[in-house]
């Protein structure tokens, strides 16, 4: 197991608390996954490294009582991490945004059990900025090509606000980013995976689009 009282995750101590919520969140996901798709079940055996672990990294790279949203979901990856570690201090919420609605009914049921600080919107994507206007933050994970997140964020981060937005992406991800250069300017920051060598998180700031 990868989070304990006495452990970290990824490197960074974990206080007891965050980690008996995230064993709590296990523990349900485990039974949910038994009738529900949530990931590729090939994963299943190694929930905590390729899952939890590696969505605990979007709260590790931007830490603090942010205002998050969180698109597509599904199984709670990145999302209810990031909820659960801002439970720890008692400040900060993730919107969670998810259309179907079995998953958006383990999203719930995983938050009001573990306490973490969230709610979920069973919405399409295209209509939850109309719900959630303003954010200090976006992430999504395993959802859709970049160039296809950027349009989904684009209402967000072309507001005054400036959010920053947080993707999981695999070993092809300079393709995409290449794609997504042709369609919008934006700063970018890449992370180099601390669970997946060959993978990385995103983070795209100042993003706008290019006037073709």
């Amino acid at each position: 197991m990868i989070a304990s009282p006495s452990n970290a995750l990824n490197g960074v101590r974990v206080s007891r608390e965050t980690s008996e919520r995230l064993e709590h969140f296990a523990a349900l996901f485990q039974k949910w996954a038994k009738s529900i798709n949530l990931v590729a079940p090939s994963t299943l055996s190694d929930l905590w490294r390729r899952h939890i672990a590696d969505s605990a990294q979007i709260f590790q790279l931007f830490p603090g009582p942010k205002r998050w949203v969180d698109l597509g979901s599904g199984g709670g990856f990145p999302g209810i991490i990031t909820a659960i570690f801002l439970a720890e201090l008692g400040s900060g919420w993730v919107h969670l945004v998810e259309s179907n609605n079995k998953k958006a009914a383990f999203l719930r049921v995983a938050l009001n059990e573990t306490g973490a600080r969230g709610s979920v919107h069973p919405i399409r994507i295209e209509e939850s900025v109309s719900v959630v206007p303003e954010c200090d933050a976006i992430s999504a994970r395993a959802l859709a090509d970049l160039p296809l997140l950027l349009d989904y964020c684009a209402p967000w981060m072309t507001a005054a606000n400036k959010p920053r937005a947080f993707f999981h992406k695999g070993r092809d991800y300079q393709q995409e980013v290449d794609k997504a250069v042709g369609r919008f300017q934006f700063d970018l920051v890449k992370h180099r995976s601390v669970v997946e060598p060959d993978s990385v998180v995103l983070e795209i700031a100042n993003l706008s689009r290019k006037i073709q």
